[in-house]
């Protein structure tokens, strides 16, 4: 089990925790926590060294849009003896506590996130297998069974094949970013 911070306990501890963001690079840049840094979590075995070097110097708290992300990040820590703990309800929770988000300077350009790009690709490809299924060849229905089917695997483990797989698409990717 991780540890978790809610958003009080987070405010009041800010300026002595290193913030890392797992969300993907375009999630990130729509608004993040004061001086967090980007880590995606399907990268995060990538950054152990400097996680390491960071956890050495003061607190980790990992952050994602609902706690989900960044708790599993957490636990990918600890088995790699890194001591890191979760923000309870991620961004949005800090969001509707009233507390700002950083977002880089100039424009911005639009990035759904991960949960609305997963359900708009799982509902898209049942559709696909539906509609093809009655035009084309009987048989594509059993894509929308495979996807309700990994919908399933995926509530079922708390994982998500897809979100992973959505997270490697170049919209998703930014070059990373330094720890402090």
């Amino acid at each position: 089990m991780t540890a978790s911070l809610d958003v009080d306990d987070a405010l009041r501890r800010l300026p002595e925790l290193y913030v890392v963001d797992v969300r993907t690079p375009g999630e990130f840049a729509s608004g993040r926590l004061p001086g967090a840094v980007n880590v995606p979590l399907d990268r995060i075995g990538d950054g152990l060294a400097d996680l390491r070097r960071a956890a050495g110097s003061g607190a980790l708290l990992l952050v994602c849009a609902s706690g989900a992300r960044s708790d599993r990040g957490a636990a990918v820590l600890a088995a790699h003896g890194i001591a890191a703990a979760s923000l309870a309800g991620g961004t949005r929770a800090w969001a509707a506590a009233g507390h700002g988000l950083e977002r880089p300077p100039g424009p911005v350009r639009s990035v759904w996130g991960m949960e609305r790009q997963v359900r708009f690709a799982a509902g898209t490809l049942v559709l696909l297998g539906l509609v093809l299924g009655l035009f084309v060849h009987p048989a594509f229905p059993l894509l929308s069974a495979a996807v309700a089917g990994g919908l399933v695997f995926s509530a079922l483990t708390d994982t998500c094949g897809m979100a992973v797989a959505l997270g490697r698409l170049p919209f998703n990717r930014r070059g990373p970013a330094p720890l402090r």
